[in-house]
């Protein structure tokens, strides 16, 4: 976290809650900038909340001294049990009910459509919103896949983090950034291709419901997300949260 950008006046690390000179509580905190439609927007990944047993009263007390910031969107993308109805207790809403399991590779592939790693430097970065280049370019020093999609005179940008489920036996993708999970549908089959050549077969991406044209199986209540504030997350945006800035 020291060699990421610092935002405004926001912790770099989070907040701890002290005692005596020693540390019994403590809220990770990463904040990231965006340029939305109506203008620069700032998140705030929760990424870790922990108090030592004896002082969990005050451990409401870290969630409050972060959350009532004004303009900022908070979000728990990891979630404990435990701690459910503490997050909807202080106004924490769901942005995301459930995962798609896909294999894009048997979705059909568009002949003409081909998909660019932006390690290469590609040309079609061009193409891109000044937005969707700062994302893709972060998240690839971050060791994620950042890709683009081009086809029919349109560029598509996509992230991934390579990632390993069931025990660490199978391989997969999940998807940490997508403009649209109609994109998404529309470029699995050409990006399921390049996945193959890299061992990658199943992807993985977040959902409130089904989405139309994934060749997958929706799962209900599994990898639940929140949020809180003025601008909820997009399905699919995972972007530089606890997944990328520490691995999965």
């Amino acid at each position: 976290m020291s060699q990421r950008p610092a935002v405004g006046d926001f912790p770099r690390y989070g907040i701890a809650l002290e005692k005596a000179g020693r540390i019994v509580g403590v809220l990770l905190t990463l904040y990231a900038r965006y340029q939305g439609q109506d203008g620069e927007e700032v998140r705030c990944n929760l990424s870790s909340w922990s108090v030592d047993a004896e002082f969990r009263p005050y451990a409401m007390k870290l969630i409050w001294a972060v959350i009532r910031q004004r303009g900022v969107t908070f979000t728990n993308i990891s979630p404990a049990p435990a701690t459910l109805n503490a997050n909807k207790a202080v106004g924490f809403r769901l942005f995301s009910n459930g995962q798609v399991a896909f294999l894009p590779a048997m979705n059909t592939a568009r002949p003409s459509w081909r998909l660019l790693d932006v390690g290469a430097d590609p040309a079609e970065m061009a193409m891109l919103s000044d937005k969707d280049r700062y994302i893709l370019s972060e998240h690839a020093a971050l060791g994620c896949l950042s890709l683009i999609c081009v086809g029919d005179g349109q560029a598509f940008p996509f992230v991934l983090m390579p990632r390993r489920i069931l025990h660490g036996l199978v391989p997969c993708g999940q998807v940490v950034y997508c403009r649209s999970l109609a994109e998404l549908s529309q470029c699995a089959g050409t990006l399921g291709r390049f996945l193959l050549r890299r061992g990658i077969l199943l992807c993985l991406v977040d959902a409130m419901e089904p989405v139309p044209g994934l060749f997958g199986r929706y799962f209900p209540r599994k990898g639940l997300k929140y949020f809180k504030g003025p601008k909820p997350p997009a399905a699919g945006d995972l972007t530089f949260t606890e997944l990328v800035v520490f691995g999965p």
